[in-house]
């Protein structure tokens, strides 16, 4: 039997890129192999379970779907995202599969450092050193890019390298600064309309105050 350090598993709606709005039960893991100044997640506490009793946790928090719907795609059935901390640390190919086998789409959040798991419904890649993120032979493609923009990420993204098939997001980052945060976003939507190819990604569960 397998164990697993998760930190939180809870079922809200999923605030950020492509999937913003979807209801969503987010299983986040414990630890992380980089420190970012800006993380909104304690990540170093957990709770060691099994795979098994996070998949009937997942099952438990979602009641009014009795079966899991069947993935047909693109928000075929309920979806299950997997955000730490960093889950390429622990997640591997299994896990994602008893996932699948009871029917839910599987997405996962990860920093890009390292491999994730081929057999994902979707992957999000947030890059936290952008000029120096590239894609690399054999790993799986991210689904979407989504990288934290702050006052010197134009600057980076003059030498970034990003698959043509991605979706591209830059998401004004939160610095618990009312007046930088609104320059920040002031910055980030000006670069946009400079640079087309990327989209405005806004943390909307924040917006409503919810997990």
């Amino acid at each position: 039997m397998r164990v697993f350090r998760v930190n939180n598993i809870f079922y809200s709606l999923q605030g950020e890129g492509r999937n913003t709005g979807r209801a969503a039960v987010f299983i986040r893991f414990a630890g992380c192999n980089l420190r970012c100044s800006f993380c909104d997640t304690e990540f170093e506490a957990y709770r060691e379970m099994s795979d098994e009793e996070i998949l009937a946790e997942v099952r438990n928090l979602a009641p009014s779907i009795k079966t899991p719907i069947p993935s047909g795609g693109e928000g075929g059935g309920l979806l299950v995202v997997l955000t730490g901390g960093e889950p390429t640390l622990q997640v591997d190919e299994a896990f994602v599969d008893l996932l699948h086998q009871h029917g839910y789409e599987v997405a996962m959040e990860s920093n890009g450092t390292r491999p994730a798991p081929m057999n994902l419904d979707w992957l999000t890649v947030s890059p936290k050193e952008s000029g120096k993120w590239k894609v690399e032979s054999g790993k799986r493609i991210p689904d979407e890019l989504k990288i934290v923009f702050e006052e010197n990420t134009p600057e980076k993204l003059s030498s970034f390298h990003y698959p043509p098939s991605s979706f591209l997001y830059l998401q004004p980052c939160d610095t618990g600064n009312p007046d930088r945060n609104k320059a920040i976003t002031q910055a980030c939507v000006e670069y946009i309309k400079a640079h087309p190819q990327w989209r405005l990604s806004l943390q909307t569960h924040k917006l409503i105050d919810i997990e």
